[in-house]
């Protein structure tokens, strides 16, 4: 028989949350079993998540507490979490100790940034608090799983949407010693990398057809991508970072541009970016700059390369609530369950949204 885990998803009613339950609801080896909310718990599914009702049958929220009373009914369990920064570990902590108690098994990935940074006076120094879990701090890791060999730890902790797109475009550019020097990046997000409750800079009439940066060469995403490409290639990245709010809702559009350490001619590096990424079955390299819409809706990533002199630029797509999120993460979910990582992740792109 096909095996199947029980999946738990925390944080249960923002964009993220509601990514991770349409993939669980397709995935042929998780089950949804549990969406924790502490506002919603009672509350219908369906209510929060209307473009799902019709494969959510009666599913209701449920806070943590019915959850973790929930753990004897099997042995093993997937757990996903979409909760805020500072929030993610105490809830995940809860959870692990109330599975060590009843001797059951928990798989956990956090889409947070709870997890992300080697060291916990790093992640409290960017994020201005007390970690919520230390205890659990060393059985994660944090980094694509196209650029970690292996399970290196018992739970993984997925980069952040925007590290997301500008690790898969630097990465290989330190492995083949191609670059020696900053890394400059101008990455589009849509409103959706903003979360579900609006603010000012994220209601509707503020977002479309406009376009902003915010936090230039200051976002906290910076030393996550630094220590992480380090933590990949072993060299240092200096990185310059320029975020930018886009009129759309769903996508990563990454621009880096850097200067080449000897000439290249274009073709021999897209053919190497392309050998770099042939084992990884949602990296694709295209002879022309990629779309934002020819990733939305999907767990792949595009990316491209433009070569003039002694200037590289590489482009990068990705869809931020998958790829950059709930995506990556059942990606890393399948590989810790020692299943194929693409299993339940292949759907094409929508195309025309």
């Amino acid at each position: 028989m096909t095996a199947r885990w029980p999946a738990i998803v925390l944080g249960g009613t923002g964009y993220v949350a509601g990514e991770f339950v349409r993939l669980i609801l397709g995935h042929p080896n998780l089950e949804l079993a549990a969406v924790v909310s502490t506002s919603e718990a009672g509350s219908p599914l369906a209510a929060t998540f209307p473009h799902l009702e019709a494969a959510l049958a009666e599913h209701t929220f449920v806070d943590l507490s019915t959850a973790i009373g929930n753990l004897d009914q099997a042995p093993h369990w997937c757990v996903v979490c979409a909760a805020p920064h500072g929030a993610a570990a105490g809830m995940l902590n809860d959870l692990a100790n109330a599975a060590a108690d009843r001797n059951v098994k928990l798989t956990m990935v956090d889409a947070s940034a709870d997890f992300r940074f080697a060291s916990l006076d790093e992640f409290e120094s960017i994020y201005a608090q007390p970690h919520g879990a230390p205890a659990l701090a060393t059985q994660f890791s944090s980094g694509l799983p196209e650029h970690v060999v292996g399970t290196p730890t018992p739970h993984i902790g997925h980069p952040g949407c925007f590290a997301t797109a500008m690790l898969l475009g630097i990465v290989p550019l330190q492995q083949h010693d191609l670059i020696d020097g900053p890394v400059f990046v101008a990455a589009v997000t849509g409103s959706t990398g903003s979360g579900r409750v609006a603010k000012p800079t994220t209601h509707h009439p503020e977002r479309n057809s406009n376009f902003v940066a915010y936090n230039p060469l200051r976002h906290r995403h910076s030393p996550e991508v630094e220590g992480l490409a380090q933590l990949a290639t072993g060299k240092r990245l200096e990185l310059a970072f320029v975020p930018h709010s886009g009129p759309f809702a769903r996508g990563i559009h990454a621009t880096l541009q850097t200067k080449l350490n000897a000439p290249i001619a274009q073709e021999l590096l897209l053919q190497q970016l392309g050998e770099f990424y042939a084992e990884a079955p949602f990296v694709q390299v295209t002879q022309t700059p990629p779309r934002i819409k020819d990733v939305v809706g999907t767990n792949y990533a595009r990316m491209s390369a433009a070569v003039e002199g002694s200037t590289l630029t590489v482009f990068v797509v990705i869809d931020n609530l998958v790829k950059g999120a709930a995506g990556g993460s059942i990606q890393w979910a399948n590989r810790l369950l020692g299943l194929a990582e693409t299993t339940g992740l292949t759907s094409p792109a929508l195309g025309w949204t």
